[in-house]
């Protein structure tokens, strides 16, 4: 299943790219314009934005897992299967409610967002990583579902695992802003490609909700009979 989940993630930050450039490929193109250095700058805005992804799942993956009760489990296997079906709509351009996520992060962003301005005018690569680890906060939609989807996973390297290839997935929309490269930025953009992409993470969605409640079903069943094999093995004396 983490496969699944690794390979969904990568497919959900590539499908993105519209999105991605819309939020942060001006702030990416801005930073490609920075002399001999450009390389190094952009490198770093790049790799603070991904290691702020997967910190986040790591902290969120960690705190989930720690809550040790078997309907909160279920419950979260639940959550990532309709997440995973929300975000392949919005890809998909079916539904846009995940945005609704936007605005609940709003006021969170405000003070990152000040904190970041202090770096700017980026120079020199860790004032490009500190920008790159504040702008990962930002109020987007698609992070925050990813986040929560990786949350689900209940365990800090997975849940960070799957936000590092979430995060990869982006590179190519965000490297096309930086490079200026047109033809890549159309592909990623095509209706084609993201039906393709939404559909998919639609399946895997529904895919997850189909072996969370198969599970559950099996539980349900299994526990009835572990309880008269416990009676079974361990017959009560009567003196």
């Amino acid at each position: 299943m983490n496969e699944i989940s690794f390979i969904s993630a990568f497919a959900l930050g590539l499908a993105g790219a519209g999105h991605c450039l819309g939020m942060c490929g001006g702030i990416s193109s801005a930073l490609g314009f920075g002399g001999h250095h450009s390389n190094a700058v952009s490198v770093s805005y790049h790799l603070g934005r991904i290691l702020s992804y997967s910190m986040l799942g790591a902290v969120l993956g960690f705190a989930a897992g720690s809550i040790e009760f078997s309907a909160w489990t279920m419950s979260l296997r639940y959550l990532a299967g309709i997440l995973l079906i929300a975000m392949g709509f919005y890809i998909g351009n079916w539904w846009h409610g995940i945005m609704l996520l936007e605005k609940a992060g709003a006021s969170l962003w405000q003070p990152v967002q000040r904190f970041s301005a202090r770096w700017l005018p980026v120079r020199h690569w860790w004032q490009a990583l500190a920008v790159g680890a504040g702008w990962g906060l930002m109020p987007c939609g698609l992070i925050y579902s990813a986040l929560a989807w990786a949350t689900t996973a209940q365990h800090a390297a997975t849940s960070a695992l799957i936000m590092l290839f979430f995060g990869l997935g982006t590179l190519p929309a965000m490297l096309a802003a930086h490079a200026g490269a047109a033809h890549l930025q159309s592909f990623l953009r095509q209706r084609g490609f993201k039906v393709t992409i939404g559909l998919a993470l639609i399946v895997s969605g529904i895919y997850t909700l189909a072996i969370t409640a198969t599970h559950e079903n099996h539980a349900h069943h299994t526990e009835p009979a572990l309880h008269q094999l416990d009676g079974a093995h361990y017959p009560q004396h009567h003196h």
